[in-house]
């Protein structure tokens, strides 16, 4: 895979980006309300969403956000995207017509269709037409251990991690972890799928011979025991945390994440955990990600970075019409990226 640098400048994954975004970030934290985006004056523009379900929570926010500010959404269920290849004219077809033009495409795409997303993603940015998030990025956030290494390297403190392949090196990786009990992860998931903590060795090596011989790679990682049951997630847009929330597990479990039943409340994010996150997302590479943090002893500590963030808990918990800034920041990266608003081609009819 790529390395954090590349050739278009508004991918920010270069330090730089990640130093200037610090700036900014305290500004835009949770401590304040993030401003209402207006109606954007000029032409209607044609958003298309890449999403395998209309109906999800966050896919209809997004296309009610894009009716309020004035312009024309359009739902692509991703897999129904046919990619047609020549010489000089790439062209994209859904269900049967061509998609002769859209104004920009914000990606929602599933871990599960990952492969397949990335190619439509790469598609659309070779017609022109600018995306939210282009595929590098998005395949950068859903290898954990390719984006912990990211991270890793820009100066993020992340959880102690290991990666290895064979039975007799787990003792050690165990140790370099810190010690039982430890997290097992699969090197893709997401919403606490395929992460598990094991106390004994017994149940460690029992883990990973299971995942090995399911031809999956898996991440020890450290079990940081001030957090237990406890994160932060920051919704990033831009160089600004817009929304925050700290999730605790229910009770038996030790996953925060709200889809296996996790309470969110509204916080107040301190500086440093606003600046963390914002450097992780431009790290990363994305204008928009939801950054998951432990609050450890040594401060803000980053365990992932999603580039398709579901945004239903922290509007109902923080009130905030977080759908319209994310659809308003998708047109002003379409503007900055295209040099002027509808310009480079004929809008789809919605």
């Amino acid at each position: 895979m790529a390395g954090p640098r590349t050739p278009r400048k508004h991918r920010g994954a270069a330090p730089r980006g990640a130093r200037r975004a610090g700036a900014h970030a305290a500004a835009g934290s949770a401590s304040r309300p993030a401003p209402r985006a207006a109606p954007v004056a000029g032409p209607r523009l044609a958003v298309a969403i890449l999403s395998r379900n209309g109906k999800l929570y966050s896919t209809r926010r997004l296309v009610e956000a894009a009716r309020a500010l004035g312009h024309r959404p359009l739902v692509l269920d991703t897999l129904r995207c046919n990619m047609v290849l020549t010489r000089d004219r790439p062209a994209m077809f859904y269900r049967g017509e061509e998609v002769p033009h859209v104004d920009v495409v914000i990606p929602r795409i599933g871990a599960s269709i990952t492969h397949y997303g990335l190619a439509v993603v790469n598609q659309f940015d070779m017609m022109g037409v600018p995306v939210l998030a282009d595929a590098i990025p998005i395949a950068r956030s859903r290898d954990k251990m390719r984006a912990l290494q990211l991270l890793a390297r820009f100066g993020i403190d992340i959880p102690r991690t290991v990666m290895c392949r064979f039975r007799d090196e787990v003792p050690h990786a165990v140790e370099q972890v810190g010690g039982l009990p430890c997290i097992i992860k699969l090197i893709q998931g997401t919403q606490g799928v395929g992460v598990m903590i094991a106390s004994t060795m017994a149940e460690v090596q029992g883990m990973l011979d299971t995942f090995w011989d399911l031809g999956q790679e898996i991440l020890l990682q450290e079990f940081v025991r001030e957090s237990k049951g406890r994160d932060v997630r920051a919704l990033v847009i831009g160089d600004r945390v817009v929304a925050a929330m700290r999730r605790r597990a229910r009770t038996g479990e030790f996953r925060s994440n709200i889809h296996r039943g996790g309470k969110g409340t509204v916080l107040t994010l301190a500086r440093e955990y606003a600046e963390a996150a914002v450097k992780a997302a431009r790290v990363i590479g994305l204008e928009v990600a939801g950054v998951d943090m432990l609050e450890a002893r040594t401060g803000p500590m980053i365990m992932e970075v999603n580039s398709s963030p579901g945004f239903e808990g922290l509007e109902r918990v923080t009130r905030r019409d977080i759908a319209r800034l994310y659809v308003a920041h998708a047109l002003e990266v379409a503007r900055s990226r295209r040099g002027a608003p509808g310009a480079g081609g004929q809008h789809v009819r919605v």
